[in-house]
């Protein structure tokens, strides 16, 4: 009697086994049948948009290299050769290296001029400390062009050839001609203006690249001027700017206000970009940039992959690579067909680049 119901108690676990088996048997069944068909959505959802073309953000963009090389941008000018956003420095790099684009940061004096500087103060670049006899930081916002214009702006420039100052003693703070003098050797403070002017007539092909420094309202009257000046004074220039700046508010005014500006990636950007490429959703990024410009890794990811580059040139977008002095990531970006690049030695990159003609 014992054995019989030991006999059917088993015959009832393995039924109920066998049936619980079977369930499980079919969730998973299920769940393979339902993760497959997500999974089988997606990637034809991925597959759907990236055959689609993207929107161009120009018809004609002139910041895309039209030779199988990059073009040369001078980053403030060549600072290894000539001090940094200075005349001296351009007229070097227009005239003699025959660069293509001209770099430069853009900051308002205390009174609404534009002028070039990397720096908040000038301290770095000229001989305020001396004059000053301390070491307080002259601000340019808090100062006019005029004043701004007393200073000698090579004057801490070390010419790497040959180790020394060259312009340390091109004039004295008693001098009467001081400012004549500093101006007549190119090395007194840049206006944009002034930029765009000099070679206005002589380079109508020239492309600039700068950057709004000052954020809030002073980025903002930095805007205003920089359309002013290209619309009414420059306006072949108009076309051959692009505006870029680390400030989100600044970013937002000029594509609200000025939508017909060229402007380049942010930090931002340039992130939004590179993570929808990855994700294979770049059709969704809808920002209007004329260029990409990224360095040639961030974060451990390099940023030098030709299928950004593949992608931005989709949407007629450039792609510039930053700050590039050495020869061998030269060599690494124009084989992979990057737009420009930017570097404080135009010389050493146009020897490069000759070297490939």
């Amino acid at each position: 009697m014992n054995e019989e119901n030991i006999n059917i108690s088993e015959i009832n676990n393995n039924e109920n086994n066998n049936k619980n088996n079977k369930k499980k048997m079919k969730k998973s069944i299920k769940a393979i049948i339902i993760t497959s068909s997500i999974l089988g959505f997606i990637f034809i959802f991925l597959l759907t948009i990236n055959l689609i073309p993207p929107k161009r953000v120009l018809d004609f963009n002139p910041f895309i290299s039209t030779s199988s090389l990059p073009m040369i941008c001078a980053h403030r000018g060549g600072s290894i050769s000539n001090p940094e956003n200075t005349l001296k420095a351009y007229k070097e790099s227009v005239y003699e290296i025959n660069v293509d684009i001209l770099e430069t940061d853009l900051y308002m004096s205390k009174d609404n001029e534009l002028v070039l500087h990397h720096d908040p103060s000038i301290n770095r670049t000229s001989d305020v400390e001396i004059y000053t006899n301390n070491k307080e930081k002259y601000y340019i916002k808090d100062h006019t062009l005029e004043e701004l214009s007393f200073f000698n702006y090579g004057y801490n420039f070390l010419d790497q050839n040959n180790n020394t100052y060259p312009y340390k003693d091109l004039v004295s703070f008693n001098n009467p001609k001081r400012k004549e003098i500093i101006k007549e050797n190119d090395l007194s403070i840049l206006t944009f203006d002034e930029l765009l002017s000099t070679f206005y007539e002589t380079n109508p092909d020239m492309l600039y690249i700068v950057e709004i420094k000052d954020e809030g309202e002073r980025g903002f009257k930095a805007a205003d001027k920089i359309n002013e000046l290209l619309t009414n004074k420059y306006p072949s220039y108009l076309n051959r700017v692009i505006i870029g700046t680390f400030h989100p508010e600044v970013e937002n005014y000029l594509s609200t206000n000025y939508s017909s500006l060229l402007r380049g990636a942010s930090t931002s950007g340039a992130a939004k970009f590179v993570i929808t490429t990855m994700l294979g959703i770049n059709l969704f990024n809808t920002d209007d940039l004329a260029a990409m410009m990224f360095p040639p890794s961030m974060y451990g990811i390099d940023l030098t992959w030709e299928y950004y580059i593949k992608e931005a040139h989709e949407r007629n977008m450039a792609v510039q690579y930053w700050t590039i002095n050495d020869e061998k990531t030269m060599k690494e970006l124009i084989n992979k067909k990057c737009d420009a690049i930017m570097t404080d030695d135009p010389w050493l990159l146009k020897e490069v680049l000759d070297s490939y003609k």
